[in-house]
This record gives C-alpha cells, structure tokens and sequence, in this order.
C-alpha cells in the first residue's frame, strides 16, 4: 500500500480523481491539499470533504493551501466547474473543521518524517511555496505525478497551455526546475492523455444501471461540465482529467511515454506552456517523464470497476464488467 497526499483544486474532474483514490484498496490517502485553481483553494477544501463525506472517509484531513498564484493575479475556472465548483450541484456541507495547519505547514512537517508521494491535480502553488523554501525536502518525495501540461496536443485555455500550468506557471516552473537540481522526475500527466479520457452519457448511464445511487451522483456533478464541453468542444460528454493521474499511479500500463528535458514557459502569450526536448538539444538530464499515449477502454473499465458497488455493497472485478461495445471514444 502506498502512502500519497492528494494536492488538488476540486473541481469536478478532481472529485471523480478522489472518489477513484477513496475506492483503490492500493492507496493510503495520508491528506488531502487544496490550492487555487479550478475554484478557490477554501471552496476547493468543502468540496474535498463533501466528496469525503459521501464516501465515508472524513477521518482524512483536509488543509486549505495557497489563495493566489505565486506572481500572477488569480483566474479560477468555475465558468467550467459552476459556481459552486461541483456543476452546480450546491450538495450540503460536511460537517467539522479543517485543520489550523495550512497546506504547506502540513506538507513540510509530514516530509520531514517520512517519505511519501504526492499526485498533484492543479496549479503547483502549495509546492513551489513548500520546496523554493525546503528544497532538500524533494529527497523525501517518492514520486511526484502531475496532471499538467501537455506535449503535442493544443491547450485547453490557450493555444499552447494547459489550464493548471497556465494559472500558476511560475510554480510549475519552479517545481520543474528545482526537481531538475534534485536529479528527479516529474510524472507529467498531460492534455496528450487526458483528452482521450472522456465521460459521455452512455457510460455515465451504464454507471446508473449497475449502481444507481453512485450514477445519479455522477450525473448531478458532471452535467454542468457535459454542457461546457458541448458548448465549446462540441463534445457530447466531458473530459475527465484528473482521474487519470490517479489510475496511472496505481497502474503504470495505463499510460506510456518517454523521459525528458522540461522547462515550463512563464511569460506572454506561451505562458503555462511545457517546453519539452524530446529531441535532446539541450543534452541535459530528464527531470520528467512525459505520458503521452493510453488506452482509454483501460482506464474506463479500471474507473468504472472501483467507483461503482454490487447491490450486497462488495466492488466489481473488471473481468466481471459486462460493458456494453462504442461505450467510450478513442480507444487504442
């Protein structure tokens, strides 16, 4: 079993990436980090124990992390998410406190006694506070998987940048950075794997036929989402990210890559921009190792296997799935 922090900004994407990690018998959910990203990092903190409290788990922590972006001014993507981060779904409040720690107290006490990993689902502000300050503290951290980023594949909020690098990119830069020095790598989860990932009403109505409580929950958190995608994508379903990140920590044959060279653009119209030499040009030392193909039939029968539960309560096995065919798009 693995020890992991979850640093997210939930989101709806960063929700399903729990319910997935909450329902993974392989994983030790240690604490859960919020930062700014997709909503503010206190509504991102509500929302993970909204998220905890359905599945039965607020006995994890939850710290409230970093309110803004190391030098830019803050831009939220609740235009994506609703405006209460959750699709608009205004579920109740879980009861209880958070912790007086912040994000970055948290993670810098917990380093210092062991080490664990961290799977990061937005901007990297909580780590690039945490490490420009405690760099020797990366020695500490087993992996480090981001979804972030991307490749070859377009931006999804610039022509050239993913959303959680492009929000706080001098953070992703410093984190490439200083993981460069510490002669580690970053698993970058990027847009090139997660595009493929796409949650369409056909399955999100497969999830209501096999487990109608955790389906109709699905459905309410993620039409907002469906919608937003329609209107901009012309994508009749949504794309989910960030559970992703989660499923390839657990399984590294869900995703393939190679290891590389990369800096992070911070300045102009390329800010949030990965510049990975995958040709070698600069001849230096990996500090990533970038995903860049997977297999979305995979993914789907690992997510739809955990997230799901039989009638008696007891989860599926994935070869007991009986899914129907052209449930998901784009598998390889």
């Amino acid at each position: 079993m693995s020890r992991i922090v979850i640093d997210c900004d939930p989101g709806i994407d960063d929700s399903l990436a729990l319910m997935l990690a909450l329902s993974s018998p392989e994983l030790e959910i240690a604490g859960i980090t919020t930062v700014s990203g997709n909503v503010p990092a206190d509504m991102g903190g509500r929302n993970a124990r909204k998220i905890l409290s359905r599945m039965g788990r607020l006995d994890i922590p939850v710290y409230i992390g970093e309110a803004v972006p190391l030098r830019y001014d803050y831009t939220d993507a609740m235009d994506t998410h609703g405006s209460d981060g959750l699709g608009e779904s205004f579920l109740p409040e879980a009861s209880g406190d958070f912790p007086e720690k912040s994000a970055v107290e948290y993670l810098e006490e917990l380093l210092e006694r062991e080490r664990i990993s961290i799977i990061a689902l937005g901007p990297m502000t909580n780590l690039a506070r945490l490490f420009s300050k405690r760099p020797e503290l990366i020695r500490q951290v087993d992996e480090l998987v981001s979804m972030g980023g991307n490749f070859r594949s377009h931006g999804n909020c610039s022509p050239v940048a993913e959303y959680n690098y492009w929000c706080d990119p001098d953070a992703a830069a410093c984190c490439y950075k200083l993981f460069a020095e510490a002669g580690k790598k970053i698993e970058m989860i990027g847009l090139d794997v997660t595009r493929k990932i796409v949650l369409t009403p056909n399955i999100v109505e497969y999830i209501c036929r096999m487990d109608q409580e955790t389906g109709e929950f699905i459905r309410k958190i993620t039409n907002f989402y469906m919608d937003f995608h329609w209107e901009y994508e012309k994508i009749i379903g949504c794309v989910i990210n960030d559970p992703l990140a989660v499923a390839y920590y657990i399984d590294r044959s869900m995703c393939s890559g190679f290891d590389s060279y990369t800096e992070v653009e911070t300045e102009g119209i390329c800010r949030g921009q990965t510049v990975v030499d995958s040709m070698d040009f600069w001849k230096k030392r990996p500090n990533s190792h970038i995903l860049v193909k997977t297999d979305a039939g995979k993914f789907m029968r690992f997510f739809l296997a955990r997230v799901m539960k039989k009638k008696d309560g007891s989860r599926w096995r994935e070869e007991d799935l009986a899914l129907p065919e052209n449930l998901w798009y784009g598998e390889e």
